[in-house]
């Protein structure tokens, strides 16, 4: 470019020392001018035409100079710079539509970084999780839940995909490596087997080819969905019920009205065996409705020493306590959680020595353990325990660890069930900071 520009400005003075000298030149040689004194007028006309042209290129060159600056700022990505020509000639015309290009521009940078950040903003908090690979298989971008996702410390750009897949479980490498939309099923220790979506794509970006990866995980709305179904299905039972048994425990009140002077100890039999059920249906249709109209918690600061002191007036249980726990529950609600599954670990045959509750402070929130040595549970009977309904003492009604389900997720928890090595049942709860 300064080649050019000077390259350019010697034109201009050429020009003009030409268009100056030809005619001085004609004039000489027809009126006769020695040749001692042409050559004088022929020299200072080109000196005099030399600094015209000069003095009157000058500005030109100045504008140049400030466009080409300005076009090198744009080149840097450098747009707060306007240019400080203010001519009122063509080229002052021209800066000042620069000047304008600038702000305009400057303006729609700003607007589209602030979408920028707007948008990273989201997709960290986002629970799906996001990577975005390049064509050499070196993490680009990542969120906060694919760090989860795949047990990362630190942040994940600069490192290669596959360093992280070599730790990873097998289910997820696999669906990487497959490439294509899908769901599959991650299973972690100590956690409840996870359904997730995987969806990809590539895109361009710069140039350059990325690999999308957009994984979702469906396992709590799945079950959201099913135990919705589940207390769809006992409202609908629960209000046929009652439509049953309240004419049936009038016309049993009638009944023995009218034979209170009949002397008959097998209608008194039968009027009894009656009024039972009529009662345990009653109890059954409470306890069911309890399941299906469980109401929001409301949280407060758990006193763990409190509610600890209470479970052991009723269980005799081995509890470990860690200092500063911190939880965020329903009290009501989470002491319920905690006699469901003292109640199971008892009923399963453990010895109440062997019976521990363990409250642990993690990095991530609250995690209590409730562990017996019971008969455990086969994986057919576990991978239903916590459907409504489902149970295999003769006596349950199915609803026991489905309640303590249900509360654990209306905290936004998890809750596994495994068989621990040395027999027995390991019920884990995570309830979120």
């Amino acid at each position: 470019m300064t080649t050019q520009r000077f390259s350019f400005r010697y034109k201009i003075i050429t020009l003009c020392i030409t268009a100056s000298v030809l005619p001085l030149i004609l004039v000489c040689y027809f009126s006769g001018i020695s040749l001692f004194y042409s050559i004088l007028a022929l020299l200072a006309c080109v000196l005099i035409s030399a600094l015209f042209a000069a003095q009157l290129s000058a500005p030109l060159i100045d504008g140049m100079n400030s466009l080409e600056t300005g076009l090198l700022n744009f080149k840097d990505g450098e747009l707060a710079t306007l240019l400080a020509y203010e001519g009122s000639d063509e080229l002052g015309d021209l800066c000042r539509l620069y000047n304008q290009t600038a702000k305009q521009l400057r303006q729609e940078k700003q607007w589209i970084y602030q979408r920028e950040l707007m948008l990273d903003k989201v997709l960290q908090s986002s629970p799906q999780a996001v990577l975005l690979t390049n064509d050499q298989g070196f993490i680009v971008y990542s969120n906060h839940s694919a760090r989860s996702l795949l047990d990362a410390k630190s942040a994940l750009e600069g490192a290669k995909l596959e360093h992280f897949l070599e730790s990873s479980c097998e289910q997820l490498t696999r669906a990487i490596h497959k490439g294509v939309d899908g769901l599959f099923t991650l299973d972690k220790e100590e956690q409840e087997s996870q359904t997730w979506h995987m969806a990809t794509g590539r895109l361009l970006l710069n140039n350059q080819f990325h690999q999308l990866f957009v994984f979702k995980q469906l396992t709590r709305e799945l079950s959201r969905q099913e135990v919705e179904v589940w207390k769809k299905v006992i409202r609908i039972i629960s209000h046929e019920l009652n439509n049953s048994l309240g004419p049936m425990s009038s016309m049993l009140h009638s009944a023995q009205l009218l034979t209170k002077e009949v002397d008959e100890p097998r209608l008194k039999r039968v009027f009894t065996t009656i009024e039972d059920r009529i009662k345990h249906l009653n109890e059954f249709v409470q306890g069911y409705g309890k399941f299906a109209k469980l109401p929001t918690p409301q949280l407060s600061t758990v006193n763990w020493h409190t509610l600890i002191e209470q479970l052991k007036s009723q269980w005799q249980v081995d509890v470990s306590l860690d200092e500063g726990v911190t939880t965020e529950a329903d009290h009501t609600q989470l002491e319920q959680l905690l006699i469901n599954l003292l109640k199971n670990a008892y009923e399963s045959g453990s010895n109440p020595e062997d019976i521990n509750l363990t409250v642990q402070q993690e990095a991530n929130g609250t995690h209590i353990t409730v562990s017996d040595k019971g008969k455990g549970m086969s994986e057919a009977v576990m991978a239903n325990a916590l459907i409504p309904f489902y149970s295999t003492k003769t006596t349950g009604s199915g609803l026991g660890l489905a309640l303590c389900r249900e509360i654990v997720e209306a905290h936004h928890g998890q809750i596994s069930l495994h068989n621990r090595e040395q027999g027995g049942l390991s019920v884990h709860v995570l309830l979120p900071s």
